[in-house]
């Protein structure tokens, strides 16, 4: 890992969390993510589950966690399996875990070889009358994959079939959303890389330069500052580009009098960032282009203020709505009778801003919420509001990460240039 070691705590509270939340008498199971194939004899770079990341700290494949708290062995309370390693594995894939460093990671005490699961597994899961497993319940996946969850689920059905399963990512879903200030001071992190990498770029692009390149700039300076690197396919979307919404060919030139819009974030130690900004190739924004960044703007100004503890997410996104159909009036792109007579199921708007405002962050980047829920101090969420007119070759987004206190909300990317003026100067300096 590129990342500085992180603080245990974080993990020892986790789990104790997550331990206070089950049934009596029950265990639970979390396995590290799969190694997924490349080509014939690689596989893409390893990705650890968020779960079990949030749980143990450690970022390794082929892991087994196992939580007991009512264990009759007191041993068992907490147990991690790693890979052993040897030295084929540490020649030609380098090194991996001892068992020290794990507790030192993870705080936990009883660690052994993976080896080892099927031979303490039995010995515990009979003492417990439910089994705790995880999936990937967030309602933004398609599960297409059988996963290593998947598989798991399907074994322990098969050899312990009186068991009582129950769903772990319940309790996740309702933990991971609540950042610790442990887990806030690592996603600044990742918004601070994000800074540097965003000032770098303003300070690169010229007319004719190409997408690519731009990303090229990024990478470099997530990977000097120790981050992982992207936290998502970076999006470098110049004149009509920025109208597709996921647009990451990269590849075209961006030409003068054109608006760049940029969708990226650096991932710092699993936790990540999310920045949306729009500037001018040239350096100068015509009248036009600034009158729909400034719409844009207001808009994330408004909806900042209802990112607060008790707001309904229905209700927020609906409210954001009215005040982008203001601000397309203003533009000349809507006319106020007809968002009078229009139909609330399908708003008018939506021609223009057809995604939601705001989606919470963390480990994942669309990190595991529940919808239905108000908003809670803690939260970390975005605010990313664009207007996309294809006719005129122009998209704007502008999105900042924001978390919610018992106070009200502190922007964690406050300190990057976001004023067309600002971005205009810095520019042309």
């Amino acid at each position: 890992m590129k990342y500085e070691a992180l603080n245990s705590e974080l993990f020892i509270i986790n789990r104790a969390k997550f331990a206070n939340k089950l049934k009596p008498n029950s265990i639970a199971v979390f396995n590290s993510n799969d190694e997924f194939p490349r080509s014939g004899d690689q596989s893409f770079n390893f990705k650890q589950n968020p779960d079990f990341f949030y749980l143990t700290g450690i970022d390794q494949e082929q892991s087994i966690l196992i939580i007991f708290p009512d264990s009759p062995n007191s041993l068992y309370k907490e147990v991690l399996f790693l890979r052993q390693t040897n030295e084929h594995i540490a020649i030609w894939e380098g090194h991996k875990y001892t068992k020290e460093e794990a507790k030192k990671v993870s705080g936990i005490q009883h660690i052994y070889w993976l080896d080892d699961f099927w031979n303490i597994f039995p010995s515990l899961i009979h003492y417990a009358e439910n089994v705790y497993l995880n999936t990937n319940e967030n309602d933004r996946y398609a599960h297409t994959v059988p996963y290593r969850d998947i598989r798991f689920i399907e074994e322990i059905r098969s050899k312990y079939p009186l068991h009582k399963l129950e769903r772990a990512s319940v309790i996740m879903r309702e933990l991971r959303p609540v950042k610790s200030d442990l887990e806030v001071a690592y996603i600044k992190r990742a918004c601070q890389i994000t800074r540097d990498a965003f000032i770098r770029v303003l300070k690169f692009v010229k007319p004719n330069v190409s997408e690519y390149e731009i990303e090229a700039e990024i990478i470099h300076e997530f990977i000097r500052q120790r981050a992982t690197g992207h936290a998502y396919p970076p999006i470098i979307a110049s004149g009509r580009n920025a109208c597709i919404l996921h647009y990451n060919d990269n590849n075209q030139l961006c030409k003068d009098s054109e608006v760049i819009l940029f969708d990226f974030g650096a991932e710092y130690a699993n936790y990540n960032a999310d920045l949306s900004r729009s500037i001018p190739v040239n350096g100068r924004f015509t009248k036009r282009q600034k009158d729909v960044y400034n719409a844009v703007l207001q808009v994330m100004k408004e909806a900042r203020k209802m990112l607060v503890a008790g707001t309904i997410w229905n209700e927020y996104q609906e409210e954001v709505g009215k005040i982008m159909s203001f601000e397309l009036i203003k533009l000349g792109l809507l006319d106020k009778h007809d968002v009078a007579k229009q139909n609330p199921d399908m708003p008018l708007y939506k021609k223009y801003f057809m995604h939601g405002n705001s989606h919470h962050l963390g480990l994942d980047v669309h990190d595991v919420s529940n919808r239905y829920e108000p908003f809670k101090p803690g939260n970390i969420l975005t605010n990313e509001p664009g207007i996309y007119i294809l006719e005129e070759n122009l998209g704007i987004r502008l999105e900042n990460n924001i978390l919610i206190t018992t106070n009200g909300n502190i922007d964690l990317m406050a300190d990057i240039p976001l004023e067309a003026e600002e971005i205009e100067e810095i520019m042309n300096s």
